[in-house]
């Protein structure tokens, strides 16, 4: 989806979906098939689509692609045990989400929010100060729930291909940027997120079975994109495997202290003051 305005004006692009997990989670997946999927003939078991996924409009072989990138990154069960997941934006912001509970924490510089997505309650805090009832608490709490839609989309788009409100469909294929073959999905949504006319590209390596780039688009017909990037440098996190690279192939521009657990250290999500960075 397109990047809010009053997160981050530096990237056009951003995020949308929610699927978070557990009791206390936003939403819960369910399984509406289960059946096999395969695009590469290889047996890749297919993972739940969310409640609200396009099943009419999207078609099967960009749906096996998506099951297909879920078991490389780790399968779906791996991303259903990893509860807390930490990460820096692109704005040298940091954040911590616990899928279970929906909790919600970022800081930057001297400035923390602790916010919660269920119940879109929490507070901010300014060098340790509680700023909650002041103007600029209150806006910085107002940005919380786009952040999160925006920054964590950023992160785990690939884990998001069979989200509440997707279409996904099979474009066929194409290149990178450095010339080797993909297969390219188009994503577009229906009544989800902030900006639901956006659309992207996304390319997938047949060599790594991941998403290696995508493109995004503001409005679903626009001819050329708005901006295309590497979804690459994946590395192991926990039971997951994420992708730092978020560059055009000049810029440099990355996503990191990545970190994925299945457990939340106790007192870290509520810290009112600046906390190191999880590794």
């Amino acid at each position: 989806m397109v990047l809010s305005r009053y997160v981050l004006s530096l990237l056009p692009g951003a995020g949308l979906a929610l699927l978070l997990t557990g009791p206390s989670g936003c939403t819960t997946t369910k399984a509406t098939s289960s059946s096999a999927a395969s695009a590469t003939g290889n047996t890749v078991v297919a993972y739940p689509v969310a409640p609200g996924f396009d099943q009419a409009g999207s078609d099967a072989r960009a749906q096996a692609w998506a099951d297909t990138v879920m078991h490389s990154m780790g399968g779906y069960s791996a991303w259903q045990q990893t509860r807390l997941l930490g990460w820096d934006f692109l704005d040298g912001s940091y954040q911590l989400w616990d899928k279970q509970t929906g909790d919600f924490r970022w800081q930057k510089d001297t400035l923390v929010a602790v916010y919660n997505l269920n119940t879109r309650q929490g507070h901010t805090y300014s060098k340790g100060q509680d700023i909650s009832s002041t103007e600029k608490g209150k806006k910085l709490l107002d940005r919380m729930y786009p952040i999160w839609v925006n920054n964590s989309w950023w992160l785990l788009m690939p884990f998001k291909l069979k989200d509440s409100g997707v279409t996904l469909t099979y474009k066929g294929p194409g290149q990178l940027m450095d010339g080797s073959p993909a297969e390219v999905l188009n994503m577009t949504f229906k009544n989800v997120g902030v900006t639901p006319d956006n659309k992207y590209e996304v390319y997938v390596s047949p060599r790594t079975k991941l998403v290696e780039e995508w493109a995004y688009f503001p409005k679903a017909t626009d001819a050329q994109p708005a901006f295309r990037r590497r979804w690459t440098e994946y590395k192991q996190y926990g039971l997951l495997k994420l992708a730092a690279d978020r560059t055009d192939g000049k810029d440099g521009r990355r996503l990191n202290h990545i970190s994925a657990r299945t457990a939340v250290p106790a007192g870290v999500l509520q810290n009112p003051a600046p906390i190191a960075r999880l590794e």
